[in-house]
């Protein structure tokens, strides 16, 4: 049976693919450094936007954000080529990658900021440094830097915090609270990319919340439309509530 196609939609996206039975991808420096140089020549030409990266030796995590339909052919092309490259150089053939790449697409500001730390702490998280300014290989050594590479500048850090270093540095060592990060992916926080079908339309998310008889009515709808996919914060704006509160409301009703 032909598998099926990815069904996109503009947006941010986590990706996350790894090496074939796990195995290492990335065996020498100027593995990791190619792979760095192609993924940022395919992302100037396809228009997508790199927010944070980090290449570890058997897999890699990308946090992306795309403004056409084009995720599948750009990552094709990444793919492709760093494989011809790895298996030209180390004498192997077959596949290099374990299937085709993970994608989610991320509908929820919450699940974004905390993706951009668990991004960036994989190396610390596999014991492989003892600070993030160690590892060469992430998107975290270079938003210190004073003059920040072509396919960083529209990162999300950068156009948030610019130069201070001292503030990037202080968000993306914070702790992490992994029961948070688990509840936001029950909660349908981050939406497995080939199971979302369409933007959310506004207008028919205005008009859901119309005619509320009382706040449960209007609770029960701010979790219907939460599972259709509508993010906390387009959710929030419609109603006029602080995001925190939408959270509440989807939070009380998956206990």
């Amino acid at each position: 049976m032909p598998r099926r196609p990815r069904i996109e939609i503009v947006g941010y996206y986590h990706i996350i693919n790894r090496g074939v039975e796990q195995r290492v991808i990335f065996k020498e420096a100027c593995d990791y450094e190619y792979f760095e140089e192609l993924m940022c020549f395919y992302m100037k030409s396809y228009g997508i936007t790199l927010h944070n990266y980090c290449l570890m030796s058997n897999h890699y995590h990308l946090l992306i954000e795309t403004s056409t339909d084009n995720l599948s052919k750009f990552m094709r092309q990444l793919n492709m080529n760093y494989a011809i490259y790895f298996n030209k150089k180390y004498k192997r053939v077959g596949h290099l990658w374990q299937g085709r790449f993970k994608s989610w697409y991320v509908t929820d500001e919450a699940y974004l900021y905390t993706l951009m730390l668990y991004i960036e702490q994989n190396p610390l998280k596999a014991n492989m440094v003892k600070t993030l300014e160690e590892y060469p290989y992430s998107s975290y050594h270079y938003f210190l830097q004073k003059e920040i590479p072509e396919c960083l500048q529209n990162a999300w850090i950068v156009q948030n915090h610019g130069n201070d270093h001292e503030a990037i540095q202080v968000m993306l060592n914070s702790k992490i609270d992994t029961s948070v990060l688990q509840e936001l992916k029950k909660a349908s926080s981050l939406i497995e990319a080939p199971n979302v079908d369409k933007k959310p339309n506004i207008e028919k998310l205005i008009k859901m919340f119309t005619n509320n008889k009382d706040l449960k009515e209007r609770n029960n709808k701010i979790v219907k439309a939460y599972e259709q996919g509508y993010s906390q914060h387009m959710i929030a704006k419609v109603l006029g509530l602080s995001q925190p509160a939408v959270y509440g409301v989807i939070k009380r009703s998956r206990k």
